[in-house]
């Protein structure tokens, strides 16, 4: 009897053991699982960190490509920007990373002419505000054609309701008075739920565009088929009158315009012409462009464009609106940076040189 509890206890004591040692694995693992945790999560913060601050320097080298390139330009007395110049071709801007070599970490560039898009505030005749700008409204009819759904409720509407339901958003000193049949002015907005104003001002922020009434999220950012319509649209472009006062002048850089603004900027029935504008900018012969952009008619050499006019009032061949994107990048965290700057020449000094416009990280 005594050998058997004896045996009990020799057992009890092995299942307490036991139970201690899975108890110490338990806690070592947890232990380990949390300091692996937090290893992890400081690389992870000390990465971002790191990669927050080389986006911002590939900001900054951007800006520097864009200033010597304007610097460049007045020294050869042929001021213009276009999709041949090294700011537009990735090549040239990773021959210029590779001259601020990092670390750690991989840097990509992109620069892109924010006057290659419609200027949205250019609708209305600024610094006054009151009158549409009779050539941006065209243009505003032309480019919607590619972005409206084909539904009941936009053939209501039409491009011409849309167009003047943000030129009542733009607007202001006119009583609120509605443009055309379908406009919109703040009673309009005051009935929706949520209720809000209408502006009644140029828009800062392009996401504006979506609480303009016939604008819809999916015209905006893009659903299925449907082109991008915030891909083509800038609220970028605001320069100084004589009496300085701000306007928007509205003119679209043709060198770096892109197919559906090319499009809308041609007379109608001429839209096939933009595809060879398009072409005729790129053409190449033994690595060199074959052709001068520096004109503003230029378009008419293009196969097909000899007919072609465009109104002087709505293009440049010349910019200093640019939107520069840098992303960088180290094992699994990415930090993009995004900045508007406008090149300038100070009056002071007279070299060139920039403000930023707006700036995010993501």
């Amino acid at each position: 009897m005594q050998k058997k509890v004896v045996n009990n206890e020799k057992g009890i004591a092995i299942l307490i053991t036991l139970t201690i040692i899975t108890i110490l694995i338990s806690v070592a693992l947890e232990l380990n699982r949390r300091v692996r945790s937090e290893v992890i999560s400081a690389a992870v913060t000390r990465d971002t960190l790191v990669m927050d601050q080389m986006a911002a320097s590939g900001i900054h080298i951007g800006i520097g490509i864009l200033i010597s390139d304007k610097e460049k330009d007045e020294k050869n007395h042929k001021l213009v920007d276009s999709v041949q110049e090294d700011w537009a071709t990735p090549e040239k801007v990773d021959e210029v990373l590779a001259d601020f070599p990092f670390d750690t970490g991989k840097l990509e560039l992109s620069i892109t002419d924010e006057l290659s898009k419609i200027q949205v505030n250019a609708l209305v005749t600024y610094p006054e505000g009151r009158q549409f700008n009779t050539d941006q409204r065209k243009l505003w009819d032309d480019i919607l054609q590619y972005f409206i759904p084909e539904s009941d409720s936009f053939d209501e509407v039409g491009t011409s309701g849309i167009v003047s339901s943000i030129k009542d958003w733009l607007d202001f000193g006119d009583d609120d008075a509605i443009t055309g049949l379908n406009g919109a002015e703040s009673d309009y907005y005051q009935d929706l739920d949520p209720p809000y104003s209408c502006k009644n001002g140029p828009l800062t922020h392009l996401e504006e565009l979506v609480l303009i009434k016939g604008i819809t999220p999916e015209m905006f950012y893009s659903v299925g088929e449907m082109l991008q319509l915030s891909r083509y649209i800038t609220v970028y472009g605001m320069t100084k009158t004589q009496e300085n006062r701000f306007t928007f002048e509205g003119k679209i850089n043709i060198n770096t315009a892109e197919l559906p603004v090319i499009s809308a900027l041609l007379p109608q029935g001429d839209e096939e012409v933009a595809t060879q504008m398009i072409d005729y900018r790129i053409e190449t012969s033994e690595e060199n462009f074959v052709h001068d952009l520096s004109k503003p008619i230029w378009y008419k050499d293009v196969p097909g464009g000899s007919d072609v006019t465009i109104s002087e009032k709505l293009i440049t061949t010349v910019s200093d609106f640019f939107r520069i994107e840098s992303k960088a990048s180290k094992n699994n965290v990415v930090v993009t940076a995004e900045a508007v700057i406008e090149r300038y020449k100070d009056n002071d000094t007279h070299v060139w040189t920039y403000r930023i416009l707006s700036w995010k990280t993501d």
